[in-house]
């Protein structure tokens, strides 16, 4: 039963990856094409029912699991890396430069991150995926970058550090075969954590205009097309909502379970 949350949000993970895989090569539907009257219920014909245009609602939600997943890898891989590279360099700077930048990095964590990824992507061209990924995955970092300085430095701290450096090896030698592999662990869990707040960032983004641009059926632009009709036909709010929910929760059990196999005195207990 230890592993419980691991294999459930393994399942839940693992469907949304299949339906995101699945829409590369087919599709119940044309994305743009008016298959039926506008604003049907669930049917044989339309699992999910239309939307305002007639266009097949279970078709568009199949895509917005494609586009959560790619800007939430994208997010968490582009902040892991930043964070991890920022966090690590902080903790070999000298004391002035690193208190600048935890000083600095206080300052960014103190703005929600959604808030900072609005403010990357109005700095930008437009809206776009590709926008959406790197401001999510720059307003992560400054997260993933502060736990990153603090395990490093607590690696840097201890006697077995001193006793390679006594014995000749330099400091990027240490950090490959000391340092990171002592401190990948956590920051693997908390980079599985970011990535279900960027799951919900981008969806968050799309609600407000300013994720992936139509035709691209985000979950968050579908919530925001359906709030006009949900009385009249609240599948379209139910649907985009339920599996968000299923991928957010997914990827917390998930990261919940990766946090009880990397750590099994946790787990055990």
């Amino acid at each position: 039963m230890r592993r419980t949350s691991l294999w459930i949000g393994a399942v839940l993970v693992g469907i949304n990856v299949a339906v995101a895989l699945l829409t590369l090569v087919w599709l119940p539907y044309d994305p743009t094409a008016m298959a039926g009257g506008r604003l049907q219920p669930p049917s044989w014909a339309h699992w999910a029912g239309t939307d305002r245009l007639g266009r097949d609602y279970f078709t568009q939600v199949m895509i917005g699991a494609r586009i959560a997943l790619t800007v939430g890898i994208g997010a968490a891989a582009l902040g892991g890396l930043i964070g991890t590279t920022l966090g690590v360099l902080s903790a070999f700077a000298q004391r002035g430069i690193d208190d600048a930048l935890a000083a600095t990095l206080d300052i960014l964590i103190a703005f929600p991150t959604l808030l900072l990824a609005m403010l990357v992507v109005a700095a930008s061209d437009g809206a776009s995926l590709g926008t959406a990924i790197l401001a999510i995955g720059i307003a992560m970092s400054a997260i993933l970058a502060r736990l990153v300085r603090i395990l490093t430095k607590r690696v840097l701290a201890q006697d077995y550090i001193t006793a390679a450096r006594c014995s000749g090896l330099g400091w990027g030698r240490i950090v490959l075969v000391h340092v990171l592999p002592n401190i990948a662990p956590t920051v693997l869990v908390a980079i599985a954590l970011q990535f279900g707040l960027a799951v919900i960032a981008e969806a968050s983004l799309s609600y407000l205009g300013l994720g992936a641009p139509p035709p691209n059926a985000s979950w968050g632009q579908l919530l925001q097309s359906a709030q006009s009709t949900v009385y009249n036909a609240p599948i379209g709010v139910i649907a985009p909502g339920l599996a968000l929910m299923a991928l957010v929760l997914g990827i917390n059990f998930l990261a919940d379970g990766l946090r009880d196999l990397l750590d099994p005195e946790r787990g055990a207990a």
